[in-house]
């Protein structure tokens, strides 16, 4: 089998440095390789430099690598971590160019299904488990029989047939969440079709003199690359839900998956039908002069692009002109928005964020007293007494009994009350849910008020923005988290300390993990709560399911921080730059794809004028 094949080859490389092993496996896998480097980076030389410091790892891991590694799984993540690192590196530079959407093939008759899938394949596949990926990456890029998969798993055909199957179908959700709607038919056609495309003629020989000569043959670059990703290999081996309390039981985070993608179709389905009332509503505007009171944002996929209003005389662009958000509505555009769209949850609640108008919460609340997003705005809201929104955090545990949120905010309650039992049995309760504040739905609502108040579809989208009380309770829960677990170690009950800080940790996580569209401040929140835990813990204990360590935790948090503050740092100075058509754009990409993406997508537009 070629399997054994590889291993052979690769041990003849390691224990007789035979160079013309090494030059077949290059041979073998340089297609495979090259195609997910260009996928990623968009641009030939750039893959190629990719595809280059893939080999120079293998060829420095070639003596370490463990018994039973499927080296075909342990190439394509090796190559996808590269591309990563090396977007990174372009970003703290600031001076090269890489396509938010990769082309990844030059055949101009290229079926629809795979332009689509081509940009989200690879962040699709970093999704699944390491068994799952494995399964895939032999079924579709190298086209292995089932039964040639079972033998590589060390399964029979038939658990290989209903691996892949499996894994197919968490493709299949995923790019569905995405906006791309496939079958897992048509995917696996299209990985088989198009996932690998041949690398250039002398690439093979470029990439082993390359990884022979630890570099000094090949590109000055794709040493460098190779080195930094070395660097943090171990760190992108821990990307699975982590143990939480120790109270709490290990199978909860399955099930918070399992419920998040549940949320995630709802919120796509949800959009798709505002999409449908979007378009109408824009129909009808190029058949009225009169003013659009219904919901016109267009929130596109991909490349797609939106007719702005009309030009506005300003100099400055859209981000400098709405830096700080858009004035408060007036008492007047509140009640014309109110009697064009109705008084019902969402309108009111809009109407009381977009002109801080409490008398309008107060409204909804006694409307609407089971509504989980009156509930949530009356926990949080920074103008209500304690008092008043006590009763409400049980209100909100009850019309939203599936999120983490309304349990956090409970127990930091019950904490000030020094109710420790209580909190501890809300945080209890809180695992095996997701967390959701509603961030992307207010921002929705809220556009739709300022579009009535005579703001321009682009001035709404981007003006638009949200306070986010919230965050501040979880993270003075965080901070209590550990001061109690400080206050079981003085007392000598050093097993509640842990189970405590294992709470906090698991906040933190949740936070982490909140998903791609949640705001980047949540996940940042996320890794200072996991910070505060973890640097309370025995920096070599064990803190995941994988072996993770400690200190393997506080390395992976810091190096992801670094990274959203590089990104933070390049984007700032460029966002006065970007036209307005570009900054509905970005708008519609933070919506759909998350921060970081949108940002990505600026640097590769805009930071190569710099």
């Amino acid at each position: 089998m070629q399997e054994l094949d590889d291993i052979r080859l690769l041990r003849e490389y390691a224990e007789a440095g035979s160079e013309a092993a090494f030059a077949t496996l290059v041979e073998r896998h340089v297609d495979r390789v090259y195609s997910v480097a260009l996928r990623h980076a968009g641009n030939g030389h750039r893959a190629e430099e990719i595809t280059q410091a893939v080999f120079v790892i293998l060829a420095g891991k070639a003596r370490s690598l463990r018994r039973g590694v499927i080296l075909e799984g342990w190439l394509y993540q090796t190559a996808r971590l590269t591309a990563v690192t090396q977007i990174r590196s372009e970003i703290r530079r600031a001076n090269r160019e890489r396509k938010a959407f990769v082309q990844t093939t030059s055949d101009e008759n290229e079926p629809d299904e795979w332009s689509q899938m081509a940009p989200l394949l690879d962040g699709a596949l970093a999704g699944l488990n390491e068994q799952d990926r494995n399964a895939v990456v032999l079924r579709f890029f190298y086209g292995k029989s089932l039964r040639e998969v079972g033998a590589a798993l060390g399964a029979s055909e038939d658990s290989a047939r209903m691996r892949v199957n499996r894994a197919l179908e968490k493709l299949r959700q995923y790019f569905f969440k995405l906006g791309v709607t496939s079958t897992t038919g048509m995917i696996a056609g299209a990985m088989s079709a198009h996932s690998v495309q041949a690398a250039p003629a002398a690439l093979a020989k470029m990439a082993t003199a390359a990884a022979l000569a630890k570099g000094a043959a090949g590109s000055g670059s794709a040493l460098v690359m190779g080195k930094g990703v070395l660097k943090v290999m171990t760190w992108t081996k821990m990307q699975t839900t982590i143990v939480g309390a120790v109270i709490v039981a290990l199978a909860a985070y399955s099930v918070m998956e399992h419920q998040t993608r549940v949320r995630l179709r709802e919120q796509n389905e949800s959009l798709q039908r505002k999409m449908a009332e979007m378009q109408t509503a824009n129909e009808q505007m190029a058949k009225s002069s009169s003013r659009a009171t219904a919901r016109v944002q267009v929130l596109q996929v991909a490349n797609t692009t939106m007719a702005l209003p009309a030009t506005n005389s300003s100099t400055t662009n859209l981000y400098t002109r709405f830096k700080g958000g858009i004035p408060h509505l007036t008492t007047q555009q509140l009640e014309a928005f109110l009697q064009a769209n109705g008084r019902k949850v969402s309108t009111l609640l809009a109407a009381y964020r977009t002109g801080k108008d409490l008398d309008l919460l107060r409204e909804a609340m006694a409307k609407y007293p089971n509504d989980r997003q009156v509930a949530f705005e009356a926990a949080t809201s920074p103008w209500l007494s304690e008092d008043e929104k006590r009763p409400w955090l049980k209100a909100f545990e009850q019309a939203a009994p599936n999120n983490a949120l309304a349990y956090y905010l409970s127990a930091m309650d019950d904490l000030k009350s020094d109710q420790k039992d209580a909190a501890i049995r809300e945080l209890a309760g809180s695992a095996g849910r997701s967390f959701d504040d509603y961030t992307q739905i207010r921002k929705e609502d809220d556009v739709d008020a300022y579009l009535s108040a005579g703001y321009s579809v682009a001035e709404a989208r981007v003006g638009s923005s949200v306070l986010m009380p919230q965050l501040d309770t979880v993270k003075k829960l965080g901070a209590q988290l550990v001061d109690l677990a400080n206050s079981y170690n003085q007392g000598g009950d050093a097993a509640s300390a842990q189970a405590v800080l294992q709470m906090a940790f698991g906040l933190g996580q949740t936070l982490d993990n909140a998903g791609p569209t949640s705001p980047t401040i949540t996940q940042l929140l996320g890794f200072a709560i996991e910070k505060m835990a973890l640097e309370k813990m025995d920096p070599n204990a064990v803190v995941g399911t994988n072996g993770q360590t400690v200190q393997d935790e506080l390395n992976r948090i810091a190096q992801t921080r670094q990274t959203i503050k590089d990104l933070k740092n390049v984007v700032e100075p460029l966002m006065p730059n970007v036209t307005d058509q570009d900054m509905v754009n970005y708008a519609n990409r933070v919506a759909l794809f998350g921060e970081t993406a949108a940002m990505q997508w600026v640097v590769s537009k805009y930071g190569q004028q710099q």
